[in-house]
């Protein structure tokens, strides 16, 4: 196609694809050295990413809790968000208050920073978090450990105050535990890496932390595994009896949802660190709103399910396209598993488990 210099027809032709591109975006317009707030929530971003999106940056003043409320009180922050942030410097108390609105409208914090060219890019450049910027992000329900470039980190005098401690415990996260991973110099900022923020528990990437409850005095010793992530609770349950050990999942799917997988899945299996065990092309129905998985597994066996790093339970369709399941990671209630895998030996005793020839 050829295009005429003055053809008039397609001189408004950028602004068009702008506002295109742009739809389903509010910028909340900020003067300069306040944090700057930009929304998006069009209809590509939520069927990706099921939630708005929702991008802090720059430098959080102490305005910066005022006008994100006003953006909630309004229905343009939604409950469930995606809060994404990048602020090097800042209020440390408005960044706790934009962490407790966060907390309570239910929202997940990541590092992030969105693109310069247009409105609705999302985020790609590298994300610093700092200080005020860091009790904010601590606000979320999940929270997602910093991936590449982003950086994460709190200046010890800050961490060391009683409003600090007072702030972290309030968001569940140990302060003692956050100190001793950073190792840094008085008065400078402590940088936490995805490993140190892990194993203090200050992200969860998604999953809040797993419960368990067991009965050890019936005749058949039994344990309800719960995990909550952002698509819902999942729930694995283990009953032992003499000569083997009943396994059971649970997804709450929604009835109609659930007789689709059903009818469209080939195969269901559970899954131990990734590594696939019992795959079969029956045992999973629906019953009522929930997908169930069943499955007998060898009591020799028991101890790689019960002390696995992550439990999955998934099905298959006919195509590479379809999987619907989960996984649950036990971390944190492995002295339960132990007890109950005491329990389950007592009241039913197993033969050792055969050697593989070589």
């Amino acid at each position: 196609m050829r295009l005429r210099g003055g053809d008039k027809r397609w001189r408004c032709l950028p602004a068009l694809l702008l506002l295109l591109l742009g739809l389903g975006t509010d910028v909340a317009h900020a003067k300069g050295g306040e944090l700057r707030i930009r929304v998006i929530r069009d209809r590509l971003t939520l069927a990706v990413a099921g939630h708005p999106q929702v991008y802090l940056y720059g430098r959080i003043d102490a305005g910066a809790s005022r006008r994100f409320g006003q953006l909630v009180r309004a229905g343009r922050i939604s409950p469930g968000s995606d809060v994404y942030l990048s602020s090097s410097e800042g209020d440390v108390a408005t960044g706790m208050a934009l962490g407790r609105m966060i907390r309570s409208g239910g929202m997940a914090t990541h590092l992030g920073a969105p693109r310069k060219n247009w409105p609705g890019a999302g985020h790609s450049r590298a994300a610093t978090c700092v200080d005020a910027c860091a009790y904010a992000f601590f606000g979320g329900v999940y929270r997602w450990a910093p991936s590449g470039k982003d950086r994460l980190g709190i200046a010890r005098p800050l961490l060391d105050s009683t409003r600090s401690r007072g702030y972290l415990q309030s968001m569940q996260i140990d302060p003692a535990d956050l100190l001793a991973a950073m190792g840094a110099a008085p008065g400078a900022p402590g940088w936490l890496d995805a490993a140190a923020l892990e194993k203090t528990g200050a992200v969860n990437n998604g999953r809040l932390p797993p419960t368990a409850t067991y009965d050890i005095a019936s005749p058949t010793p039994s344990i309800d595994l719960r995990q909550v992530d952002r698509k819902g609770e999942h729930r694995l349950t283990v009953t032992c009896r003499p000569g083997r050990t009943e396994v059971a999942a649970y997804e709450r799917v929604g009835a109609r949802r659930a007789r689709q997988i059903v009818e469209r899945g080939a195969r269901s299996y559970l899954q131990l660190d990734g590594r696939t065990v019992l795959p079969s092309n029956d045992g999973v129905s629906a019953e009522g709103d929930t997908l169930v998985i069943r499955r007998d597994y060898p009591p020799s066996g028991l101890v790689d399910l019960l002390f696995a790093g992550s439990i999955g339970a998934w099905v298959d369709g006919r195509s590479a396209a379809f999987r619907d399941g989960f996984a649950i990671h036990p971390w944190g209630v492995y002295a339960k598993l132990k007890v109950f895998y005491h329990a389950c030996w007592n009241a039913a005793p197993w033969s050792p488990r055969e050697k593989k020839s070589s």
